[in-house]
């Protein structure tokens, strides 16, 4: 995985490429450290080049979306595609992150 921010005063765009799987949990958790020291109080998850998740990819979102909920940020999930979205709709992932197509 690998992961780009483009910050303004009132978002933040997280621009996420590749596979996001259990080996990249170091990269995520730098990732959520940025995420939460940002200005922006919207966090935006660009997953439109995230190729693939597994289970602990989808944990480490959730992980993600409670740590910016702690200092009052809202995380948003944009753009899945393929078989990310497919996994995000099976796991219901919905019903706990925001998820914009």
């Amino acid at each position: 995985m690998d992961y780009r921010i483009e910050t303004s005063d009132l978002e933040a765009r997280i621009f996420i490429s590749g596979r996001l799987t259990f080996n990249d949990h170091g990269k995520v958790r730098s990732m959520i450290q940025e995420m939460i020291h940002s200005r922006a109080e919207r966090l935006i998850l660009m997953i439109g080049g995230l190729e693939f998740v597994d289970s602990s990819g989808l944990g480490m979102i959730l992980v993600a979306r409670e740590e910016v909920a702690q200092v009052d940020k809202r995380l948003v999930l944009r753009g899945a595609q393929g078989q990310v979205k497919r996994v995000l709709s099976v796991a219901q992932l919905d019903k706990i992150v925001d998820i914009q197509d």
